[in-house]
């Protein structure tokens, strides 16, 4: 011992001996040229360093962006303004929202964290964890508000004779029809699982709904035990009897009559638990020109079943020990499981909804989308197109027109061809019907169908068996691009001379969304348009990617670096001291060069007004950076989805609407179109609709420099909600007026 204490002794160490100092010899002078060098690289770090400071004062995290517009839906769901069934669909479309953020996102979080940690992203430069970390803080303060809106919409059900009740606030006699109803109908459907040594924690499918409960029994260690709650054969809204609105949730039952179902054991806590995977496949990694590439994708919706766990919900409050257990089991940070006071699956909501459906004071005044007075409704829209540029804007105008003309197409002697892209589709899709009807009647039809739109991949499978059954030529994307532009062309031979009447839109081919969504639907027989489209078309075909695209502009080549040479036109503009401006209508805004581009703008005195959905990685109003910028958020009755750039004033200015968002994935990663609207009655309405959606105060939110939104306070204003105008103007036949 003693000497192993003497080894751990520190010796103070021996002051060496004071010497006489040695003369120096004096250094060389460096040279003028290398001295400069020296300080122009010193000041290089230095402004790298101030550039990434000024970069975390003016930039939001991608991830926490999203959650602030997911955020603003809650807001709807919780604003009294909104008629109660609108609220519950508000509450429901949150909670799917967070669900798919949760798959897709922080799927891919994880993804990045297991490959490299030390990977930041390049806005805010966090780490996955960091992110991931930040995410589930806030999501958890986002649950409280949650649970608090669900219980105030419960409230305002009751009503209107509609109950959603636990098992303790029944009757003696309701509590004996569902034990009854329990053992009857229910436990003999129930597939209980007790863990084991012999029987493995189960797989649990993602977003099921499952009862979990700490089992004991006498002599022996705690147990596991989990019962499925989504039995197909069966309602998840059990009505309570004599009551034709009141009901208990099927889980809610299976969770209460645990002890009927684990008889040989004592029930020492329980919840209802559900789970969320990763379903962010990565289709590129997956992709081998040897394969056949709809059978891959086929193959890859069935991997994403089964994919890791990114987030556990559950229903009770559980013992620190059973969910480190249960983390332990899922290979899940505890950070990523929540207490969810309010239900974590809330699809039950539809069916209230439409038992309410009689209640029309419930729900928003019914709309119809309008004719659109730019069109005689009684000619041929390709007659009409080759006379003037057109210009719809759903849900407010129809889609009907755009059917119409691909069914007259099919049917036209002079039309030799129709080019299409597809992304996402209506279950019965009429734009399907009209392609397959033109390949039947022996015209030629090209049709690429990306097979890679998340989610829809099993609908767009489906499309493109019908499509080749019927006859049509139908591709599958452009390898790791993604084919995400809404471009039609419809090549005409008349009179030996070859015409064009090409299509270009913010929104899909789909009639379902065109009435909850809006978009824009630009339709011209510009002669120079239709030639690039056919350009655009022609390099999809060959599998390549389209170059030298110039009267339209079309990522990944051809709108990036356009966009941002508009931008310094407007900054040239600026130092010049004449008046600049940039107006920008998107869904999201990530793309770092864009951002820092805009950054620059607003520092040379360009006054840019952004109207942007969801994601925004730029804060608005930072002093000394982005202090002339001005973004507005329009969460409302329709989902904002039409893109619209503007840059300049004056006989300068260019209009375009685009499929593309401005985020990295668009302008570089998938194929895109932006089309230019030159036509002075279509600019005039985009103008009309672009300061009329500045001008919201009702559904519009203004972001803050510190990144949040706020509604601005209207009192003794106008209230002035852009949606509900758009939709009198449809009616009044003024839209096209501006």
């Amino acid at each position: 011992m003693a000497k192993k204490q003497k080894s751990q002794e520190v010796l103070p160490a021996e002051k060496p001996k004071a010497e006489k100092p040695k003369a120096e010899k004096p250094k060389a002078e460096k040279p003028k040229a290398e001295k400069a060098g020296e300080v122009q690289a010193e000041a290089s770090i230095l402004s790298e360093k101030k550039a990434k400071k000024a970069r975390l004062e003016c930039f939001e995290n991608r991830e926490l962006s999203w959650l602030r517009f997911n955020e603003r839906v809650l807001e709807e769901a919780e604003d009294l303004e909104n008629p109660l069934g609108e609220r519950l669909s508000f509450l429901s479309i949150y909670q799917t929202n967070l669900d798919e953020f949760f798959m897709v996102r922080i799927g891919s979080l994880h993804d990045q964290k297991l490959l490299n940690n030390n990977l930041r992203e390049n806005k805010t430069f966090m780490s996955p964890s960091e992110q991931i970390e930040a995410v589930c803080k806030r999501v958890k303060k986002l649950a409280q508000r949650h649970a608090a809106a669900y219980r105030v919409l419960l409230q305002g059900l009751r009503e209107f004779g509609v109950r959603v009740t636990d098992f303790d606030s029944l009757e003696k006699n309701e509590a004996a029809y569902l034990e009854t109803y329990f053992r009857n109908e229910v436990l003999p459907l129930l597939s209980p699982v007790i863990v084991s040594k012999d029987q493995p924690f189960p797989f649990l499918e993602n977003r099921s709904l499952y009862a979990y409960c700490t089992l004991r029994r006498k002599g022996e260690k705690d147990r596991i035990g989990i019962v499925g709650c989504s039995v197909k054969s069966l309602n998840r809204l059990i009505q309570i009897p004599g009551h034709r609105r009141e009901y208990l949730l099927l889980e809610d039952l299976v969770l209460h009559f645990l002890q009927l179902v684990f008889r040989r054991y004592e029930i020492q806590e329980a919840s209802v638990i559900r789970l969320t995977r990763n379903a962010d496949i990565d289709a590129d990694s997956m992709y081998d020109e040897d394969l056949d590439y709809r059978e891959l994708m086929e193959q890859m919706i069935k991997s994403r079943r089964r994919l890791s766990p990114v987030r556990l919900e559950y229903s009770r409050a559980l013992q620190k020990r059973t969910i480190e257990r249960l983390s332990e089991m899922l290979n899940l940070n505890t950070s990523q499981m929540f207490l969810c006071e309010a239900p974590s699956d809330l699809s039950f909501l539809s069916l209230i909804r439409s038992d309410l459906s009689g209640e029309t004071d419930l729900f928003y005044e019914k709309r119809q989308p309008q004719r659109s007075t730019l069109i005689d409704h009684e000619l041929p829209m390709m007659d009409q197109a080759e006379k003037h540029d057109i210009l719809f804007y759903y849900p407010y105008e129809r889609m009907n027109p755009v059917i119409r003309m691909l069914l007259e197409a099919g049917k036209d002697p002079s039309v030799t061809a129709i080019r299409m892209t597809l992304y996402r589709l209506a279950k019965n899709s009429q734009v399907v019907a009209a392609l397959a009807a033109a390949a039947e009647a022996g015209k030629k039809v090209d049709v690429l169908v990306e097979l890679k739109a998340r989610f829809d991949e099993e609908n767009n499978i489906h499309w493109s068996h019908t499509l080749e059954d019927a006859g049509c030529n139908v591709l599958y994307g452009l390898g790791k691009y993604k084919v995400h532009s809404k471009l039609l062309l419809i090549t005409r031979e008349k009179e030996g001379k070859k015409q064009y009447i090409t299509q270009v839109g913010t929104g899909n081919y789909n009639e379902s969304t065109a009435r909850l969504y809006t978009d824009f639907c630009f339709i011209t027989a510009r002669e120079k348009i239709g030639e690039q489209a056919e350009k655009i078309f022609n390099a999809l075909i060959s599998q390549v990617i389209p170059e030298d695209i110039t009267e339209l502009m079309c990522a990944p080549h051809c709108l990036q670096n356009r966009v941002i040479e508009m931008i310094d036109r407007e900054i040239a503009c600026a130092k010049e001291g004449r008046e600049a401006y940039i107006g920008l209508k998107l869904n999201s805004v990530t793309d770092r060069d864009i951002l820092l581009k805009l950054v620059e703008a607003s520092q040379a005195g360009v006054k840019i007004d952004m109207v942007v959905r969801g994601i925004n990685c730029i804060r608005a109003g930072v002093p000394g950076l982005t202090e002339n910028i001005r973004v507005i958020s329009i969460v409302g009755r329709y989902l904002e989805h039409a893109r619209i750039y503007i840059f300049g004033l004056g006989e300068r200015e260019k209009i375009y609407i685009s499929s593309a968002d401005l985020m990295t994935r668009n302008t570089l990663k998938r194929v895109e179109v932006a089309a230019p609207i030159e036509d002075e009655l279509l600019k005039k309405k985009i103008h009309h609709i672009f300061s009329l959606q500045l001008a919201d105060n009702v559904k519009g939110r203004v972001q803050r420099p510190s990144g949040s939104y706020r509604k601005e306070d209207r009192s003794g204003e106008q209230a002035i909600n852009s949606q509900e105008i758009f939709f009198r103007e449809a009616y009044d036949g003024t839209l096209n007026e501006g």
